[in-house]
């Protein structure tokens, strides 16, 4: 039987709840005893995330943000999911520097981090129906079969 964990949180898409959702997750995943770098990618892809829920998923109104956490053997998931607008096209919204919302000052960059800090990201999304946007990231010290050498166990010079 694998080592699981799971949490499951709904808050208001309020831009006061984003901050709370960096630290949830953080929370959640220490667990793992992740490393000061690792927990900084979960909370940064969390964050862009849940701030695309808030400034696209639900434009001019309030609505429930739902984030899912699982934990199974290393590898930590979260999912953020809305039930807002929806994104109409997922390949042109995950370009870097895209944004449809250039009044706000956006960047663009929230699918472009997410991507960099976290092993794998997954959206999927309907209009009218909202978004779930999937995250994985392995967490801690690969295990290393004897005779081979991970990265870490490396000397490089």
């Amino acid at each position: 039987m694998k080592d699981t964990n799971e949490m499951l949180l709904e808050f208001e898409s309020r831009s006061q709840n984003e901050s709370f959702a960096r630290t949830v997750v953080a929370a959640f995943a220490a667990q793992l005893d992740p490393t000061i770098e690792e927990l900084a990618d979960i909370k940064t892809a969390v964050s862009e995330a849940v701030t695309n829920s808030i400034i696209h998923g639900y434009v001019d109104y309030v609505g429930i943000i739902r984030m899912k956490c699982i934990i199974c053997e290393n590898q930590l998931t979260v999912e953020i999911s809305d039930t807002g607008a929806g994104i109409e096209n997922i390949t042109k919204a995950m370009e870097p520097l895209y944004t449809t919302r250039p009044e706000l000052e956006r960047s663009g960059m929230g699918f472009s981090f997410m991507e960099a800090f976290m092993d794998e990201l997954s959206v999927n999304s309907q209009i009218g129906e909202g978004t779930t946007v999937r995250m994985k990231k392995r967490v801690g010290k690969t295990l290393v079969k004897k005779g081979e050498f991970s990265k870490e166990n490396q000397n490089v010079r």
